[in-house]
């Protein structure tokens, strides 16, 4: 059991935004301010929105209506609103030469733009796509990596009402048409590949072989990132350069406001089963929500340079550039791998840059640990004020290595939990509380979350359902096109309380995520969360990353199976066996793992979740489902292999 907590200093508790919003209120604790951010969301939002000074053209005349049902709020009521005046546009003239993006690609090549550059650049390529026939209410795919020229081109298409689909850049063709014609996508910008651990990955070669499948696109914008030629001709659209947009010499783009809760984009969802859900955001609610958070959860300001290791296909890509130009900051974008060349590139990176909010995920610090402290050490992470993390539960030993052994103790973890339904977070910890190792803190603000029983009553020092009894800002929309499977997917369980599918655990006044709701066992009648077994298994010095899955059993209803994958140079002998004993002893008998495998990796997405439904089919022989998310689907047919192999032996 681990006994590291974080305890703000007196400069934090001073300076930290979200004690500035607190105090404007005559409220002198974190506690306080969510308790009353909950008990009038009206109240915490428009707080908020005058905090940060979040410009609207035409003000709201109510912050919320709910005449149409808790599903279906109606939020700033009256207000008009365009992202590109919040993110960018109220930074000028100003500011207009502070770094607004900062771009690091694998090769160690740097590319920044400033604010100005960055608002000639989202002109330019508004009047492109308009020029392309692209207006109000059409979808444009944004199928791009870590480069600048996707937030261009999200702010480009947002700014003249087209609606973004974000899709991640390492989908194949079926994973992006199935995307593209769920939200009948008009135009794509596209690059023509990204390099990922020093091997070229075509982008533009996957969309040409996804255009036969979707009619609907007329339009394709080619990035040209890494000098790779694709052939579009005889696919029935248009071919253009990005360059001829960016360069073209023509007059600014008059960037008219839209109704707040006009849609701004579609973030795809994967699941096991069905398509792909869309779930749909608006201008106002998602900006206001992403900027919220980055600055109160994250504690940035102008000028600080926020970095998320992250994709735009996956929602914290959006929620990091959104979030990081309407605080005015800097967006730091690292394009590739984080252990390329070698475990030391991601503090090369904070390093080089500056950078004062990291965000990370567990899967990827538990990659980095191999690393000797010592030499991490040797990199100036000076500059690093807070540390975020989402994606999935975190270990103790990985999140006390990095929490306490790289950072000394001296910055707080930013455990952020939501989803892309969400639009940022339900819980998170602030800087001016305590917090201990793992927690995600609390709810954060604005948001009523619980966990609940089987029953929809509250539960506390046990695992229940994570939900929330009120609506938010950047709460989705619906499901794109599908207002049936978003009250079923996040309404039917309790009725009137949005039902998220996390199970978590409320202790001490502590929250703690223990994964999806259908990862979680039940072993002989009591539910058991992967993070408590491979937490106890990580902790094994041979032990790299480690996933627990559920197998039907005739007595226990469920058995434990436990995958494990080595370290670089471990020895291997009788390791299986000592993890088996490290659970029983860790959580207790009856929920040590029955079988044990050692194989060479664990199918994870480029975000570094890993994928356990998949890990679980593969054990069993079943369909592993939707694997477009996975950045290595063959581990999913590794694992299979190894499985099959025992059984035969």
């Amino acid at each position: 059991m681990s006994t590291y907590v974080w305890n703000p200093t007196p400069d934090y508790i001073e300076n930290a935004n979200v004690l500035r919003l607190a105090r404007a209120h005559g409220i002198d604790s974190i506690d306080e301010l969510r308790r009353r951010s909950t008990a009038d969301i009206s109240w915490y939002w428009d707080a908020a929105v005058t905090d940060l000074d979040i410009p609207f053209s035409t003000p709201y005349e109510a912050v919320v209506d709910l005449t149409n049902g808790i599903q279906f709020p109606d939020w700033f009521v009256g207000g008009t609103f365009n992202a590109v005046d919040a993110c960018i546009t109220r930074w000028l003239p100003e500011s207009s030469d502070r770094a607004a993006i900062v771009h690091e690609a694998e090769d160690g090549s740097v590319r920044t733009i400033t604010y100005g550059e960055l608002a000639q650049q989202v002109s330019r390529v508004a009047t492109g796509l308009a020029e392309l026939g692209i207006g109000e209410g059409d979808a444009v795919g944004i199928y791009l990596p870590m480069i600048p020229e996707a937030v261009v081109a999200c702010y480009a298409a947002a700014g003249i009402g087209a609606i973004l689909v974000p899709l991640f850049s390492g989908f194949a063709a079926p994973a992006v048409a199935s995307r593209l014609n769920d939200a009948q996508v008009k135009a794509v910008i596209v690059a023509d590949g990204t390099i990922r651990r020093g091997r070229k990955v075509g982008m533009a070669d996957e969309l040409a072989a996804a255009l036969a499948q979707t009619p609907s696109v007329r339009a394709v914008v080619v990035v040209d990132n890494i000098g790779e030629a694709t052939d579009f001709e005889g696919l029935g659209v248009t071919a253009s350069p990005w360059d001829a947009l960016v360069d073209a010499v023509v007059p600014s783009y008059s960037f008219r406001p839209f109704p707040a809760m006009q849609t701004l984009m579609l973030g795809y969802t994967s699941g096991t089963t069905g398509k792909p859900k869309g779930a749909v955001h608006t201008h106002a609610g998602f900006t206001i929500k992403v900027a919220s958070e980055v600055a109160y959860s994250f504690d940035i300001n102008e000028g600080d340079a926020f970095c998320w290791i992250t994709d735009m296909g996956w929602v914290m890509g959006p929620l990091a550039a959104f979030g990081t130009h309407a605080n005015g900051a800097t967006l730091v974008l690292y394009e590739g791998s984080p252990d390329v060349p070698d475990g030391c590139r991601l503090w090369d990176l904070v390093q080089r840059h500056r950078i004062a909010m990291l965000g990370v995920s567990p899967t990827l610090i538990r990659a980095l640990r191999s690393t000797p402290v010592a030499e991490i050490a040797e990199r100036d992470l000076s500059s690093v004020h807070t540390l975020g993390s989402t994606g999935e539960p975190w270990d103790p030993d990985s999140y006390d290595w990095m929490a306490e052994q790289v950072f000394g103790g001296r910055v707080p973890v930013i455990n952020f939990s939501g989803g892309t339904e969400v639009g940022g977070s339900f819980l998170a910890p602030y800087p001016v509380e305590p917090i201990p190792s793992c927690s995600l803190g609390g709810p954060s603000l604005g948001m009523d979350v619980d966990v609940v029983g089987d029953d929809g009553q509250p539960l506390r020092g046990s695992i229940g359902e994570l939900v929330c009894r009120q609506p938010w800002p950047a709460m989705t929309r619906g499901v794109w096109r599908d207002r049936e499977r978003y009250l079923e997917s996040y309404w039917s369980r309790f009725p009137g309380i949005w039902c998220h599918g996390d199970y978590a655990r409320v202790e001490d006044g502590q929250w703690y995520l223990l994964g999806r709701s259908d990862d979680v066992m039940n072993v002989a009648g009591k539910r058991l969360a992967p993070a408590e077994v491979e937490s106890v298994l990580t902790t094994h010095p041979a032990v790299a990353e480690a996933a627990a899955v559920g197998v039907p059993d005739p007595r226990k209803g469920e058995s434990v199976w436990a995958f494990w994958v080595p370290r670089k140079g471990a020895d291997t002998e009788g390791v299986s066996e000592e993890l088996r004993a490290l659970v029983a002893a860790g959580v207790g008998k009856p929920f040590a793992p029955a079988k044990v495998w050692a194989v060479e990796a664990l199918p994870k997405t480029r975000s570094a979740k890993i994928l356990r439904r998949a890990v679980r089919a593969a054990a069993l022989g079943t369909d592993p489902g939707d694997l477009s998310s996975a950045e290595n689907p063959e581990a999913v047919e590794g694992i299979r292999d190894v499985v099959h192999r025992t059984s035969e032996s």
